[in-house]
Formats: C-alpha cells, sequence, structure tokens
C-alpha cells in the first residue's frame, strides 16, 4: 500500500521545492534524467535540446512547478501529462520507448524528489529520516495528480531508496546527451531573447563552465562513475567552500528571493 501525505501550504514539499537553491541543482536533475535511455531518445528525436539545452530546462521547470502550487494543480499536472503522447519511438538500440511509458515516467519524477534532499544536503541543513519519509510521502500525492498508473511507485521511502539504487544498476546508461552534459559548452546559446548580447556574453562562462561543473560534483557517485567524471581534490575543495558560502549567506537572502517566481506567487495567494 503507498503511503501519502497531504500536499499543499504547510506541507514539506511546497517547503523545498520552493528553495530558489534548487535551481542549482537543475542541470544535475537533468542528467539524472537523461541517463535513462528512453528519455535521452525523445529527446533526441522529439526536443531542440542540443540547440539551446537551457531553454529546454527552462520551459519545463515552470509546468513542473505548477503542480505543486497552481491554484489548480491537478489540472496542471493533466496539461503536463497531455503534451506526451505523441513522443514515442526506438532508442539507438531499436528499443521501443513512449514518454507516458509508467517506468519512464516516474523516473523523471523521481529526480525531482531527490533533488529537494540534495539541494538540503549541499546547500541548506540535511533533512532527517523522519523529514524524508514524510517528503517522500507528499510526492506520491504529488505523482498521482499526472493521472497515470501507480504501478512503478515504491510504497514508502526506504522502498524508494531501493528503487534509486536498482535504477544505477539495471536501467541508467552514460547517454549520448548526459555525457554532453557534464562537459563544459563554449558557444552555449542565450536560453531567451531577452538576455542576449551583452548580458550574456557576461553571464555564459560562469554558466558553461560551472553549470556542469557543479553537476559532476554533485551527481550520486554511481552516475559518476557511470559517466566516467573527472573531480579532483581542488574540484572537492572549491566544492565544499562554494557550498558553505551559500550555507552562511542563505540568512541574509530576503525571504522574497527565497523562492521560485510560481511557488512565491502561491506564496502570496495564501497570505491574502
Amino acid at each position: 500500500m503507498l503511503t501519502r501525505a497531504p500536499l499543499g501550504p504547510g506541507s514539506l514539499t511546497w517547503k523545498y521545492f520552493a528553495d530558489i537553491r534548487g535551481a542549482l541543482l537543475t542541470q544535475r536533475a537533468g542528467v539524472l534524467q537523461v541517463m535513462h535511455p528512453a528519455i535521452a531518445a525523445a529527446l533526441v528525436d522529439h526536443s531542440d535540446v542540443f540547440e539551446n539545452p537551457m531553454q529546454r530546462l527552462i520551459r519545463s521547470a515552470g509546468p513542473i512547478l505548477g503542480v505543486v502550487y497552481d491554484e489548480d494543480g491537478k489540472a496542471t499536472a493533466r496539461w503536463v501529462r497531455d503534451q506526451h503522447p505523441p513522443i514515442r519511438g526506438h532508442d539507438a538500440q531499436g528499443r521501443r520507448y513512449h514518454a507516458l511509458d509508467p517506468d519512464t515516467y516516474y523516473w523523471a519524477h523521481a529526480t525531482f524528489f531527490e533533488s529537494q534532499i540534495a539541494t538540503q544536503e549541499l546547500f541548506g541543513t540535511p533533512l532527517t529520516t523522519a523529514e524524508k519519509e514524510q517528503l517522500y510521502a507528499e510526492s506520491i500525492t504529488w505523482y498521482a495528480r499526472y493521472g497515470l498508473s501507480m504501478r512503478p511507485v515504491p510504497p514508502d521511502y526506504q522502498a524508494f531508496q531501493r528503487y534509486w539504487r536498482t535504477m544505477f544498476e539495471d536501467v541508467l546508461e552514460p547517454t549520448s546527451i548526459a555525457r554532453a552534459a557534464v562537459r563544459t559548452t563554449r558557444d552555449l546559446p542565450a536560453p531567451h531573447p531577452a538576455i542576449e548580447g551583452v548580458v550574456w556574453a557576461a553571464a555564459r562562462p560562469l554558466i558553461s563552465r560551472g553549470g556542469p561543473w557543479l553537476t559532476r560534483g554533485s551527481l550520486p557517485p554511481p552516475a559518476q562513475e557511470m559517466l566516467g567524471t573527472s573531480w579532483s581534490r581542488a574540484d572537492q575543495l572549491a566544492l565544499d567552500g562554494l557550498c558553505s558560502f551559500v550555507r552562511t549567506t542563505w540568512p541574509i537572502v530576503p525571504t522574497r528571493m527565497r523562492q521560485l517566481p510560481r511557488a512565491a506567487d502561491a506564496t502570496r495567494r495564501g497570505q491574502q
């Protein structure tokens, strides 16, 4: 039996999925997703991921947040789900894929859940076991909004941990998209026309180098090993310094700037 918990204002998901520090691990979640061969093949066949990878991540993030924070999250979830039926085909090894395959769809959701835990481990206060269990129970309620089969959903957090390990052992692969995402990209295009020109020229070196670097250092060890990422002691010291800096300065960040925009909108609605 699936152990569920309410999802809404006051839930741990509302608190932690809103955390703007999670944006630092957006590319990490994307890499974990595209290590699934079906998701990788779908992106190659049906998206502009190679032409503008950042735009793809930003475009997807808003609706996913909306499933949790919109006034009618179930309606948003149905909209997200209904974008996927045409996405089907065969991967490079001839295996059939479909974006609405329950096992494939759930893996993408699992990375969003796990990312909340990773964000707090790196940049905040690590969650207790009880908090992880509650957060996971809320993630089941969240996933149910899509209206898909609940068959692949582990019943509780302990089972999820086994599922997570099994995915690395039996399903995930070092796909070409995943390998590309952990490499520095010199000619990364601007994710939106509004920031092209001088703004993007200044920001691009930090993002094109810093994003893959942070992803390499924050990926779970099995993913690092699978992708063959290089990571030196100097890299680890720099990552430790970054994490310490974020944790130390977080208390002085204005409250209104601590949440992602769609989540902040939901918070304001609740205060009216």
